[in-house]
């Protein structure tokens, strides 16, 4: 079986199953990625690049369709030689949205193609109007709504899709959705997993299970992942637990969301009460520092927005933290309040603070959340299994069949 495989940061949410399908016999796997993707790809790779930026002269609720209609030329072109000398893939896998599957079913109209479904934009209902309760402005309204463009002709286009949590595939349109499998990417449970012996070392200190050091990861410091409510949490902690440390794994930018703040690390600094002495910022981290601070994490806050939901909150639970989450969609899918996870109003950092310190103060009362998170890391979510899945969906597809769920019995699609 050949499989075409196109991310613009290859392997991306394919790394899991890329690893699954390595070595093994009977498969044919190339990929498709941006020029300057510094990420180390597993099997042969393809390079595109635009040929240029969307035009400023273009209206700009039409500017994501302009950027991705180009990178979708870019693919095309790229690939033309490869269908010169023959080569036709049997399934075609893109990340949607960004336009590198726009044109694939026209260079190769009989090969079967399985987007990677991961967020169908709306300007009301989801992440567009959590933050302030409105969107208010119509110029941001027909930017929201056209961001779909892309994404409705990979809709249009496709045998099947994939979408990783229900959550995200109830925000697409319902007559997608009986063509839309939901699969998670996975978690390597065998890496994230709890070590009781783990230390972390920060700024001159070693932290050990057992140590008030409450985490927080994600890509950017932004409101999408609640960056300003966790802040005001950490001023209000700080003052009601004298030795409590918190450390920040991220970068100093904005990842998702509106860009409204250029730092929104250097407004937190300057607008809360702030004791910097036990506040550590460490960056961008490798993995294996993520896992260290996870293991000794004595609560691991994750808050989000309704919107796509992150790997590092599923990967702490791997790891028996005690997840602190937001009372929103997305988590409530994976965390059951008092159960796997404890959860707090998005707005309240109030209630944060005092939830972080109630861990603090009795972590014996969590060892039951940390046991019950990694049993349904394992039971729902290990990799090993999913990745099982995940090929035997790629197989039906392939074959043009329709899956009602990954892994069952499956009939012919209709036409096809």
């Amino acid at each position: 079986m050949r499989l075409l495989f196109l991310h613009n940061n290859f392997p991306g949410q394919y790394a899991r199953i890329i690893r699954h399908l390595s070595g093994r016999k009977g498969f044919e796997i190339l990929a498709v990625s941006r020029a300057g993707n510094r990420q180390p790809s597993p099997v042969p790779r393809i390079d595109y690049e635009p040929h240029r930026r969307a035009s400023e002269q273009v209206h700009p609720a039409l500017r994501y369709t302009e950027e991705a209609v180009i990178r979708g030329q870019a693919v095309y072109k790229a690939l033309m030689p490869v269908r010169a000398r023959g080569w036709r893939p049997d399934l075609m896998l893109a990340h949607s949205g960004f336009g590198d599957g726009l044109f694939l079913k026209d260079l190769w109209p009989e090969a079967r193609y399985m987007p990677y479904l991961e967020w169908y934009y709306r300007a009301y209902g989801s992440d567009a109007s959590f933050l302030n309760g409105e969107v208010r402005d119509p110029n941001a309204e027909l930017r929201i709504r056209m961001k779909n463009t892309a994404i409705l002709q990979d809709l249009a286009a496709m045998d099947w899709g994939q979408t990783p949590t229900r959550y995200q595939k109830s925000q697409f349109p319902g007559i997608f959705r009986k063509r839309m499998t939901v699969l998670h990417d996975g978690v390597d449970t065998d890496y994230f997993a709890p070590d009781p012996g783990e230390t972390l070392a920060v700024g001159g200190r070693v932290f050990r299970r057992g140590d008030p050091l409450v985490t927080y990861i994600a890509r950017g410091m932004e409101p999408y992942r609640g960056f300003p409510q966790f802040m005001e949490a950490v001023s209000i902690l700080q003052k009601m637990h004298t030795s409590v440390h918190v450390v920040v794994i991220g970068e100093d930018r904005i990842a998702y969301g509106p860009r409204d703040k250029p730092s929104y690390k250097q407004w937190a600094l300057e607008t809360f009460s702030l004791d910097v002495e036990r506040l550590h910022f460490l960056g961008r981290q490798p993995l294996d520092v993520l896992r260290q601070a996870l293991r000794v994490s004595a609560a691991h806050v994750y808050l989000t927005v309704p919107f796509v939901l992150s790997w590092s909150m599923m990967e702490a639970m791997a790891t028996g933290a005690v997840v602190v989450g937001s009372d929103t969609e997305p988590v409530r899918e994976v965390i059951d309040d008092g159960r796997t996870g404890l959860l707090v109003p998005f707005f309240s950092p109030d209630r944060l603070a005092r939830r972080l310190k109630e861990v603090l103060d009795a972590p014996e009362r969590c060892e039951d959340i940390r046991r019950r998170a990694r049993a349904l890391m394992l039971e729902r979510y290990d990799q090993r299994e999913l990745c099982a899945r995940y090929l035997r969906l790629i197989e039906a597809v392939a074959a043009g069949s329709r899956p009602r769920k990954a892994g069952m019995r499956m009939p012919a699609m209709a036409g096809v």
